[in-house]
């Protein structure tokens, strides 16, 4: 029996919309920095790249900066800012705001949201947060695409993504800012990306984020992502079926459509995930980011979790084209795995 593949939140398939886009920019051999009729080509790709991007997140063409991804546009939202943030962060996050910030109900208490960043859903638990008007930053790399958002109308100064989680290829994100924001470049050299990022862009990988992105928006659009919801609901309602004893974060608050995150009190998250892996589930204890750190997850202990309890859970995050019959077959064989657990 085929694999199937239940880890959407640490990446996601690349989108045949994006495989296409990116084969079409390989034959684009101009450098966008470049003022010949080659660079030029580059440089009109670039641009119509980032409009379309722009118009995805909801923002003008000058507010979008292409980077690397996710971890580098932290570095250059939050780096010597002193931003405060909360343990729900990514660990991306953490490594440039004070981690101060309480958490009740699942959502972050921001006091002052202009010295604030705030994630607008979590990678682990899928919790979808309010943000305060006026926040200095938002991390929209897990909510983009799956929850409605719009840079427009989000009253949040800066935000930043990564195609990869959306259908897109690895490598390549943006950080959103108006034009003439104070915000120095990490990366310097050749003024690339409007003086804000040096070094020259990744054209195949814009191109894809762009198909991407469009993509996206439109499933938001057409409903797709109810089903996927549907179908998260009918795992949870399987598993606690037949392992009543399971607990369900955040099943009582507003949650990313696709995303799982159950907690087996006494069967620990890394040995969950090798042993569905052994059956055939790609699952995680986590955000892959901090796959094989043996320690409790500081998200589930911020949300009132004991350490016991946060270093037995497991992620399960599903995607557009997951199948019912996926979903079932992964409650079953987790199930019969945890009854096994149980009774040892």
């Amino acid at each position: 029996m085929s694999r199937v593949y239940l880890d959407h939140n640490a990446t996601t398939p690349l989108r045949s919309a994006a495989r296409e886009a990116m084969i079409a920019a390989m034959d684009v051999v101009g450098n966008p920095s470049s003022v010949h009729a080659e660079g030029r080509a580059a440089r009109s790709l670039l641009e119509r790249c980032r409009a379309q991007v722009a118009e995805a997140v909801g923002a003008g063409q000058a507010d979008v900066v292409f980077v690397s991804g996710a971890t580098e546009a932290s570095a250059l939202a939050l780096a010597g800012r002193g931003l405060h943030g909360s343990d729900l962060e990514h660990e991306a996050v953490r490594a440039w705001a004070t981690c101060d910030l309480p958490v009740s109900g699942g959502q972050v208490q921001v006091g002052d949201p202009a010295q604030s960043v705030v994630q607008l859903a979590n990678s682990e638990t899928g919790i979808v947060q309010k943000l305060p008007e006026g926040l200095a930053v938002s991390d929209i790399t897990q909510g983009f695409g799956r929850v409605a958002f719009s840079y427009a109308w989000a009253g949040v100064a800066l935000v930043f993504l990564s195609a990869h989680k959306f259908g897109g290829p690895k490598g390549v994100g943006a950080v959103i800012m108006p034009q003439g924001f104070d915000l120095p470049a990490q990366l310097r050299g050749g003024g690339q990306e409007m003086g804000r990022r040096s070094g020259t862009e990744n054209i195949i990988g814009v191109a894809g984020f762009a198909a991407a992105a469009v993509a996206a928006q439109d499933d938001l659009a057409q409903g797709r992502w109810d089903r996927v919801a549907e179908l998260r609901n009918i795992l949870e309602k399987a598993v606690a079926a037949q392992a009543p004893h399971t607990i369900f974060v955040g099943n009582d608050v507003h949650r990313l459509p696709n995303t799982t995150c159950m907690i087996c009190p006494g069967w620990r998250g890394e040995t969950q995930v090798m042993a569905m892996d052994l059956a055939g589930f790609a699952v995680s204890a986590g955000s892959a980011c901090s796959s094989g750190k043996v320690r409790a997850s500081p998200v589930l202990t911020a949300l009132g979790y004991d350490v016991d309890q946060a270093s037995c859970a497991l992620r399960v995050s599903l995607g557009i084209e997951t199948t019912e019959d996926e979903v079932l077959r992964f409650a079953e064989a987790w199930c019969a795995r945890a009854k096994r657990m149980m009774a040892a």
